[in-house]
């Protein structure tokens, strides 16, 4: 019972962790999907960097909205991520 009233009320035990997901290139920018388990709902997260640069500089995010799946937030991610390269472009990494 006590179970139930941790989840409900967001107390107690850790998160599974999700697993790695597949990345992806878009117009010169590695897309590196990062589904947060948000108590059973995927908030979209990732971070983005320069192809052939993955130690250098990056942009990291998170959204709020939620999927049912790691898999499909990972997805809109990727769809997210390619939204902001292609807003932001090369300024994304400018410090």
């Amino acid at each position: 019972m006590s179970g139930f009233f941790s989840k409900l009320f967001g107390g107690g035990g850790s998160e599974k962790p999700v697993p790695a997901m597949e990345s992806e290139t878009y117009n010169g920018f590695v897309i590196v999907p990062k589904p947060i388990n948000n108590s059973g709902a995927f908030n979209i997260a990732g971070s983005i960097h320069k192809e052939g640069d993955p130690d250098g500089p990056s942009h990291d995010f998170i959204r709020a909205d939620t999927f049912t799946s790691a898999e499909e937030a990972a997805r809109f991610t990727i769809i997210k991520a390619k939204q902001i390269v292609d807003q932001q472009g090369d300024r994304l990494l400018k410090q």
